[in-house]
């Protein structure tokens, strides 16, 4: 060990003093590229540099059978030099970068410009004061104190704006603050078993510490890199981390290298830790991913103060990539792992969400139009001020004058971005946030922990659940329900009296010997609860069963403790059954066995009879049991397990590697049925599902009976329908085409009818969801959802739109490949997230309503207003009020409703399904009306009814008038009420349905009325109002209420007659495509032609079937090859998958086809 790589490694590694490398014989370096090696080329380089593990040990300062000593001093010293076992989460963003990041709003930004200048505008007092020629309304109404408040406008813009970026904010970051609590709260739970002082304890993933002696068995999850040093058949799937599905098997001498993050599929045995955190090899990819993006760049920092090599354009891309990594989620940028471009692009794991995609699109069409009006407006206050003063009263345009012109400009200016501002409906981000937010909030009262927003909504549209069977459908608490013992076959646990005692002691012995010691049954944590299993669930059945014969079987265990065991087969999926060896007190051996009945069954030459003797056992006695016995229980949906014995003598000593030898020859004890029952609230959820136009489909690793009766009895089959129920061997065989591949037509044929998936791979059920994913099979794409537990499940959870990993059951990698986590494993919490993700789009659509409705009033009041008196009837702050304040609470209010079963009565909404339907754009317009109506009266004739001043045609900085106080008033009273009637969206009559059941809408609707008043009465010049009488009060209101009663009117005309209303926000197949495969075929066409309507989509898809027919004849005609004219056809893509394409190309052709009848060009080959 040189000085060099003391400091390489220090400037690897920033904490530690450089002399610290000398302490332990290796340094995390050196220990950092073992492990990079596998197989055989870490064994040489063991050899070569260290001599052996033990040795390694000695170096790290550990005992292979005592471990670490544990003082406090030394686990800080290791942690020091070694650094620690977790991987550093990325710094959240500051609540100021957050407020920045609101800022960027670009109608914000127009706001604060304007504001800006209108404060700067009534600072500066121009020095000809007293120009009274300047403009005629300037002389009106203008006194001192009234030109001091100028400054009120833009301030109050200025406030409004703050406001809304904080809200923002604010959502923003506690819902950054939620997901860090909630992921402390997975990463806490995960204990491993180390040696430390000779005592074997649990303790914290994330105190494992280099030099750790950890006890690994089947079924862990490895924490961190280790060297393995002494144990028996231990097998590991290291897919997750090379992609190879063989178990590798590990031996001292052979493959020592036990790596993080992969799984003990089976045996057991210790490990020396030798690498932690960030530098284990899970460790090093997540870094990559950019979930320790900050780690990284300290070390380039570090790395460019040491030798200056490190290129800056690369931290720079770190530090981008770093930042990147969507906000909420740091590991999901997995797939563009390999490419800093690649990954950019990849931001978002799976394309938009359905409703992302619908509000985009509809934000996109309203902000259009939005602007357009905004425009007009401007122009036309401008136009009409200009030749009103210069053409009209031919004034000129005097130098001293100039500073009010502008001001008047910038009052127009201002005119313009409120309508501007009214017309982009800003709450609706904040709704979709709102609603999201509150929904995973409650959501994690019904037991589903979202690790990804949106995934709440997605699930709304679900329209297929692959689930797993053992404990999502079932409880995985496995009871042994059935036995058949002395030539009985007892329907249920038989009566202790009833078996023969000899019979009862091999029995009790045999369970409780052979299998692992960490399989415990414990008593139940809270009175009245099931007793505890813990470990393998299978084991704790057969535990079950010796308690419920009266028998105890830690005796036998403290009499036969572990080391004591001769010899041990664990079980594995080639053997399929477990045995353990034992001495006994004579020399003689004992050996034990259990397994799949089908397999023990037919190593048994014998099985005891009711007296406890051994007779003999027949290959036809076999076949009997087979069918009287094991198949009556397979169709009951029992797993049978048979246990068996078989004496050895102790001279000579049997050869114990010869197992065909050895575990053959064996008496039988007994056969046990296993059932592992249904959940009794699944059979329910799944008839919810089903109505709810959501089809579940079974995956399981069980054997067909099983699981087909299982399925029966959770309803997902029912007797006589047409459905299928494949084997994965024979699913396989029906996708495959000959040379073995996996064709997409092939399993279009088979998913749709496919319920029940048995004895599959974490392959099969990866194929099985994509398969159904990229079908276009029907007119709507598949939305499916998967529940997993498995690290192997994780393939397919990433695959689907929506992966439900178990939170009990689960494995870390399912839980890190999921969107959801189900905290109490069970199927009926999927419903609940079907119900909250429709009842997020039915939220946003409720907001919409009330949305649009004001937008489309304000903005005709502000404009036609602003046209025919040069001045808005709602000001600027007074529409920011009506904007910012009502949009965001009534967000808050219509985001907040709590979601009835009635919203599981209805078919997914599905992709194309817009989001403002008919029925909605009937009340949109229908309630727009009966605003305008009541506001135009006011304006134009209000004066004359309540006797008071008309406020039209008021000179700058004028006072305030009750009339359009009066206007100010009654609009917002009718948004009130009217926010009342947004509560339903589908025509309902009663929209007070439920409306106590949501507080928050309550207390909102009674808050907004309070500040209401408030403003009118003391709000002054700020907001342009004066106070008004108690009568005028309840006129206003009373106005307000009538929106109600419109409502009802509305109500009663049906939408079908309305034919020629347009529905908007609605997503074509072509935001399905990839953009590069529409652009191939569209290239000579622009954008806008591309957006053509559904209307001339049909038309040309006719004329384009007509094109065709002439091709062909033309092509008889000529003699041409005809073959040439079907090889165009069908290389065009089908329609039914992209009308929207069809509508431009067909353009091009239409034209060419005018042209030249006779001869179409290839461009025009039936697009159809």
């Amino acid at each position: 060990m040189g000085d060099m790589t003391n400091s390489d490694f220090y400037s690897k590694n920033q904490r530690n003093e450089s002399s610290h490398g000398g302490e332990f014989g290796c340094t995390m370096e050196e220990l950092r590229s073992l492990m990079e090696l596998r197989g055989t080329e870490a064994v040489v380089k063991i050899k070569e540099t260290y001599g052996d593990t033990e040795a390694i040990c000695r170096r790290l300062k550990t005992s292979p059978i005592e471990g670490l000593p544990g003082t406090a001093s030394d686990l800080e010293k290791r942690k020091q030099i070694f650094g620690q076992n977790f991987i550093p989460p990325k710094k959240p963003k500051t609540f100021l970068q957050l407020v920045w990041e609101a800022l960027q709003d670009v109608t914000l930004i127009i706001l604060e410009i304007a504001a800006i200048i209108s404060l700067g505008l009534s600072f500066y007092h121009p020095p000809g004061e007293s120009s009274e020629g300047c403009a005629a309304a300037q002389a009106g109404a203008e006194d001192e104190g009234e030109a001091e408040a100028g400054w009120i406008e833009g301030a109050a813009i200025l406030l409004s704006v703050i406001c809304v970026v904080l809200v923002t904010a604010f959502n923003d970051w506690s819902k950054e603050k939620q997901f860090r609590g909630l992921q402390s709260r997975i990463e806490q739970e995960q204990k491993f078993t180390v040696v430390r002082a000779n005592q074997v304890v649990q303790i914290p993933v994330a105190e494992i510490v280099v030099g750790d002696i950890a006890q690994i068995k089947y079924g862990d999850l490895l924490p961190a890199d280790g060297l393995f040093i002494q144990g028996n058949d231990l097998k590991i799937d290291e897919s997750s981390l090379t992609g190879e599905s063989d178990q590798v098997r590990k031996s001292v001498d052979k493959d020592p290298m036990l790596l993080s993050g992969t799984h003990v599929m089976e045996g057991s045995g210790r490990m020396v830790v030798t690498a932690v955190g960030v530098n284990s090899q899970t460790g090093i990819i997540f870094t990559l991913l950019g979930a320790g993006g900050e780690e990284e760049e300290k070390k380039d920092k570090k790395g460019k103060m040491q030798d200056g090599t490190v290129d800056a354009s690369q931290s720079k891309a770190k530090q981008q990539d770093g930042a990147a990594a969507m906000e909420m989620q740091p590991l999901k940028s997995a797939e563009g792992g390999d490419a800093d471009d690649k990954k950019k692009a990849n931001m978002h794991k799976k394309e938009k969400s359905v409703l992302q995609g619908k509000l985009t699109k509809l934000a996109v069409q309203i902000g259009k139009a939005g602007l357009v009006m905004s425009a007009i407006t401007v122009i036309i206050l401008v136009l009409y001020f200009t030749v009103d003063t210069f053409v009209v009263n031919k004034k000129p345009w005097l130098p001293e004058c100039t500073p009010v012109y502008v001001q008047y400009f910038v009052k127009f200016f201002i005119i313009g971005v409120t309508v501007l501002v009214v017309a982009v409906p800003e709450g609706l981000p904040l709704a979709v946030t709102i609603s999201l937010a509150y929904s995973v909030k409650k959501m994690m009262k019904d037991n589903n922990l979202v690790r990804h927003l949106d995934a709440c909504e997605t699930m709304g549209n679900a329209t297929a659940i692959c689930s797993d069977k053992t404990g999502t459908l079932t409880t995985n608490r496995m009871t042994v329900v059935q036995a058949y013992i002395g030539d009985v076959h007892y329907k249920e646990v038989p009566d202790p009296s009833s078996i023969n005692a000899k019979t009862m002691e091999l029995l009790v012995n045999a369970i409780a010997i052979n299998s692992a010691y960490t399989t415990k049954i414990l008593p139940p944590e809270k009175e009245g609860a099931l007793p505890r299993q813990v470990g393998n669930k299978t084991e704790c059945g057969l535990l079950g069963f010796v308690l419920d014969l009266k028998q105890d079987y830690e005796p036998v265990r403290s009499q036969m403790p572990e080391e004591k065991l001769y010899k041990v087969y664990t079980f594995n999926s080639v053997r399929k059954s477990m045995s353990t060896v034992i001495k006994l007190p004579d020399e003689s051996f004992r050996m034990y066995s259990k397994g799949a009945s089908e397999i023990v069954l037919k190593k048994c030459c014998k099985i005891l009879d009711g007296s406890g003797e051994p007779r003999v056992f027949r290959p036809r006695d076999r076949d009997e049991m087979v069918k009287k016995v094991i198949e009556p229980m397979a169709c009951d949906g029992l797993r049978t397990i048979c246990v068996a014995y078989r004496d050895f003598p102790s001279n000579p000593e049997p050869d114990w590697d010869n197992e065909n030898d050895i575990l053959n020859e064996l008496t039988c004890i007994c056969v046990v049925g296993i059932e592992d029952p249904v959940r009794p609230e699944v059979p329910e959820a799944i008839r919810k599902c089903q109505r709810a136009g959501i089809t579940v489909r079974m995956v399981t690793g069980d054997n067909i009976n099983t699981a087909r009766a299982i399925a029966i009895k959770c309803g997902i089959i029912h007797p006589g329908e047409d459905f299928l129920c494949l084997e994965g061997k024979e699913f396989n065989r029906r996708i495959r085409n000959e040379k073995g591949e996996i064709e997409q037509e092939r399993i279009d044929k088979i998913w749709p009818k496919l319920r029940v998936l048995a004895r599959s791979s974490p392959t099969d059920k990866h194929t099985l969801v994509k398969g159904i994913i990229d079908s276009t099979h029907t007119e709507q794409r598949q939305v499916v959802a998967v529940t997993g537990d498995g690290t192997n499940d994780g393939p397919a959870l990433k695959k689907a739109d929506v992966g439900f990993a178990m939170g009990i059951a689960g494995t870390d990698v399912a839980k890190e490949a999921s969107d959801i986590i189900l905290t109490d494993d069970n199927f009926s919490s999927i419903v609940k997230a079907v119900m909250w993700g429709r009842n997020v789009y039915d939220s946003i659509s409720k907001f919409l309503q009330f949305q649009l409705t004001v937008n489309v009033v304000a903005v005709i009041v502000a404009f036609t207003g602003a046209c025919i008196t040069q001045d808005s009837p709602l000001k600027a702050v007074q529409m920011l009020w009506v904007n910012l304040i009502m949009d965001t609470f009534a967000s808050l209010a219509l985001a907040t409703e709590p979601p009835t079963e009635s919203l599981l009565l209805r078919k997914p909404y599905g992709r194309n399904k817009p989001l403002i339907s008919r029925t909605m754009m009937k009340n949109i317009l229908g309630h727009a009306v009966y605003q305008l109506t009541l506001i135009f009266t006011l304006l134009f004739v209000g004066e004359k009814m309540f006797q008071i001043d008309s406020g039209r045609n008021a000179p700058l900085h004028s006072p305030p008038s009750e009339h359009y106080t009066i206007i100010f008033n009654t609009f917002v009273m009718m948004q009130l009420f009217n926010e009342i009637n947004a509560r339903k969206i589908h025509g309902e009559r009663n929209v007070f349905d439920g409306i106590f059941r949501n507080p928050i809408f309550c207390t909102i609707v009674l808050g907004t009325f309070a500040i209401q008043i408030v403003i009118v009465q003391f709000g002054g010049k700020p907001f342009s109002c004066a106070p008004l009488q108690l009568d005028q009060w309840l006129w206003c209101i009373f106005i307000g209420l009538g929106e109600l009663v419109w409502g009802q009117v509305i109500a009663t005309i049906p939408t079908s007659r309305l034919k020629f209303l347009k529905e908007a926000g609605r997503l074509t197949q072509k935001e399905e495509i990839p953009e590069e495969e529409l652009n191939e075929d569209v290239e000579e066409i622009d954008h806008a032609e591309r957006e053509l309507r559904r209307g001339q989509i049909l038309w040309f898809r006719g004329l384009n079937r007509i094109q065709t027919q002439i091709e062909v004849v033309n092509t008889f005609k000529s003699g041409a090859s005809f073959q040439g004219a079907l090889r165009r056809q069908s290389s065009v893509t089908s329609q039914s998958q992209d009308v929207a394409n069809l509508s431009s190309p067909s353009r091009v052709s239409l034209s060419n086809a005018l042209s030249s009848p006779t001869s179409l060009p290839p461009a025009a080959a039936g697009q159809g």
